[in-house]
């Protein structure tokens, strides 16, 4: 972003040139822990939502049918099995995420005054071809550990056991899945969060608010666009949980596809819709706005006592 602020004013949008990128990778890293971290129980709701061949006691009606079915006959913290597995990959996922998001954002021009959708959906689609090589592994993991009856003591127990039983590739086999799902997840979270961000704050100042609200809305309408994909993906990185042969044999989106669709029309895409937005809402909300104060404090740092490189 361009144009002359007065003194008391930071134009946190765009880091000092002469911040290492260190400061974007911890601002990303700490923001990617926090959005986690905070929704993962209703996380793990929508893991056991979309799950295709549920046990008859993971049946749930909605999200607070879900939650308290769980908690009552497994406990509240089933809900939080396998966060570990996200906190350890987030962090430096989120890093490579953000830095990769701020240096294509401005390669690609987006940091100039006026609206640049396309400039923000590249810089997003570049950013999640980075970070989900690096997440994947770990979310295959989470979302084992996440599904009804799952025996793994932690989350290098389960890597374990998903490697000598299925190989190298069962962390990877989602992955085209994964990245089909969040280019056009991350192009309308993040050209539906710059549009909002400078319709609502045009002056461009640092304002929590419209980094929430404008996250929220990005993060619901991504979300609810993307669930059908989220859907296969989960099919996809829980198969070698299921009974059911051609479940476990699944290999790839286009099979995903057909199997949901034969086993539960066309209503087995939106399965898990509901949590998914109510997860995305509020987690899509706090990374951001750690990220944008995040980014605003290490402006004000650099303002006061330049950041040596």
């Amino acid at each position: 972003m361009t144009g002359h602020h007065g003194d008391d004013e930071y134009d946190y949008e765009a880091l000092p040139d002469n911040t290492p990128l260190t400061a974007s990778l911890l601002a990303g890293a700490f923001a990617g822990i926090a959005e986690h971290a905070v929704m993962y129980p209703v996380d793990s709701i929508k893991t056991r939502m979309q799950v295709l061949q549920p046990t008859p006691q993971a049946m749930y009606t909605g999200v607070i049918n879900a939650a308290t079915r769980i908690s009552t006959t497994e406990g509240a913290r089933t809900l939080w099995r396998g966060v570990n597995s996200v906190i350890l990959g987030a962090g430096p996922a989120h890093a490579l995420y953000f830095g990769t998001y701020e240096y294509t954002k401005e390669m690609f021009g987006g940091n100039q005054a006026g609206h640049h959708p396309l400039a923000a959906a590249g810089a997003g689609a570049c950013a999640t071809i980075a970070s989900d090589a690096l997440m994947n592994p770990f979310d295959v993991i989470k979302q084992r550990m996440q599904v009804h009856g799952s025996v793994y003591k932690n989350v290098m127990d389960c890597a374990t056991k998903v490697w000598r039983a299925e190989g190298f590739r069962a962390f990877y086999i989602s992955y085209p899945t994964t990245l089909t799902m969040t280019i056009p997840f991350q192009s309308i979270q993040f050209a539906t969060y710059e549009y909002f961000r400078k319709a609502l704050n045009p002056n461009g100042q640092y304002d929590p608010m419209t980094h929430i609200v404008s996250g929220g809305i990005a993060g619901g309408v991504a979300a609810a666009a993307t669930t059908p994909l989220d859907v296969a993906k989960t099919l996809l990185q829980t198969r070698g949980e299921a009974t059911d042969p051609r479940i476990r044999n699944c290999s790839g989106l286009t099979d995903a596809f057909k199997l949901i669709y034969q086993r539960q029309g066309m209503a087995g895409f939106a399965k898990g819709l509901q949590p998914r937005v109510l997860s995305h809402m509020p987690s899509t909300a706090i990374c951001w706005s750690v990220y944008e104060y995040g980014k605003w404090f290490l402006r004000r740092q650099e303002d006061q006592q330049p950041i040596l490189q």
